[in-house]
């Protein structure tokens, strides 16, 4: 059975990751692990649940890519969304693993195309956010977001790719607005990581 096949029924290497990812995951406090089971019912009853077809929620991957020698993280101002957030979006067919799936899109929306590297053996954070991801006039769906750290080689460039409005590094504690709690949150987890 050719891989596109496989994928168009579901049956995925990255679904299996992604149900071995949550699993294994040590979630840091009891609503990270609420999610983590909520992520894990999905994709019980979702085969095709890591899929940005999947409706009325999918898995995303997404990467803080952070500088750790400044203490400065890279974001992108999002066009749909009007603000400040970390690297990231829908898995594709060719992402094996959700860790793969992160740091393609780091690479993508980054312009650095070698030397990035997870920081930690898995996530660190999820966070579930509802968005028009298939346009203004589609309904609302949910991104469950499985959040990495990423760590940048030493004198990274970064160029700003089509799917940003803007692109630039700021010191982990001090984010610009307009912004939100999440991506705050994924920087102070970021700090604690590098400390």
């Amino acid at each position: 059975m050719s891989s596109s096949l496989h994928v168009a029924l579901g049956d995925s290497t990255l679904h299996t990751d992604a149900v071995r990812v949550l699993t294994e995951w040590d979630a840091p406090d009891a609503e990270q692990d609420l999610l983590r089971h909520d992520y894990l019912d999905h994709l019980a009853a979702r085969a095709d649940g890591v899929w940005r077809s999947c409706r009325p929620a999918h898995i995303t991957a997404s990467a803080l890519v952070v500088d750790a020698d400044r203490g400065r993280a890279l974001l992108t101002l999002h066009p749909k969304v009007g603000r400040w957030l970390q690297l990231g979006g829908h898995c594709e067919p060719e992402d094996d693993t959700l860790a793969e799936a992160a740091l393609r899109e780091a690479r993508e929306e980054s312009g650095i195309d070698t030397g990035l590297t997870l920081l930690g053996d898995g996530p660190v954070k999820l966070d579930r956010h509802a968005v028009r991801c298939a346009g203004k006039d589609a309904p609302e769906n949910t991104h469950l977001d499985v959040q990495y750290l990423v760590l940048a080689p030493a004198g990274a460039v970064a160029e700003i790719s089509d799917e940003s409005l803007d692109l630039r590094w700021f010191d982990l504690s001090a984010l610009p607005d307009p912004t939100d709690d999440s991506v705050r949150e994924l920087a102070r987890r970021a700090q604690l990581a590098l400390a």
